[in-house]
């Protein structure tokens, strides 16, 4: 009589990719890429939450933007290797081509209408509806794509990144396979040092876990939240 084994947990072949956004940075200021007060404070509550968790990474990534280093930084671990490919779109120069240098005041200086232009612009940028910027949203998608590979090219098990709301939103939107215009949606939602996971193996990848934030889930914390 043959008895059969029973299958293998698929899962124990699976990789994790956690991917945080950074804390938050300067809105407001001349230098955007400079975490806040509050953005250390962020990111020393999402590091505090993972040694508490004992989630202990095998390999570190960001981008290459002050923010995002600062971040990982603050959250209690040495400099990781980086890839531009995680840095965040150039709003400001999303600006300036869209209004050809003539950005109206109210865009920079009031939040409700920072935030609807920003989404009115990245949906023109996706349809190529205005020229002079100085990346393409099909060049954007494309060197996401590659950090994405960059990052799950890799034997370790736990791998976390530093990003941008940009970029997961576009990693996420891809691996529901959803269409472009999901990545702005889900941009506008992602929280300061929001956790986003992923599972990954060979080819396979998919998403496990979207803007999480159990690190500001206490009273005591909850003061902590910020979208940017």
């Amino acid at each position: 009589m043959n008895i059969s084994r029973p299958a293998k947990n698929w899962r124990l072949n699976l990789a994790e990719l956690l991917v945080i956004r950074h804390g938050q940075a300067s809105f407001g200021q001349d230098n955007y890429d400079v975490l806040s007060e509050l953005g250390h404070r962020q990111a020393e509550a999402v590091g505090a939450l993972l040694r508490e968790i004992n989630w202990v990474p095998d390999r570190l990534v960001t981008g290459t933007l002050k923010r995002q280093r600062d971040t990982l930084s603050s959250m209690g671990f040495s400099k990781g290797e980086e890839h531009s490919g995680f840095n965040e779109y150039d709003f400001g120069d999303l600006l300036n081509a869209r209004f050809k240098g003539d950005i109206p005041d109210l865009v920079s200086g009031d939040r409700r209408a920072h935030f609807r232009t920003l989404r009115e612009t990245v949906f023109e940028w996706q349809d190529a509806a205005f020229e002079g910027a100085s990346e393409t949203y099909k060049a954007f998608c494309e060197r996401v794509e590659a950090a994405q590979k960059f990052a799950t090219d890799t034997d370790a098990k736990r791998v976390l990144v530093i990003s941008s709301g940009g970029v997961i939103g576009q990693m996420t939107s891809v691996a529901l396979g959803a269409d472009k215009r999901h990545m702005m949606n889900l941009n506008l939602q992602i929280k300061n040092t929001a956790m986003t996971r992923f599972m990954f193996s060979g080819p396979s990848f998919s998403l496990h876990e979207f803007n999480a934030t159990p690190h500001f889930m206490s009273q005591a914390r909850s003061e902590l939240l910020s979208y940017s």
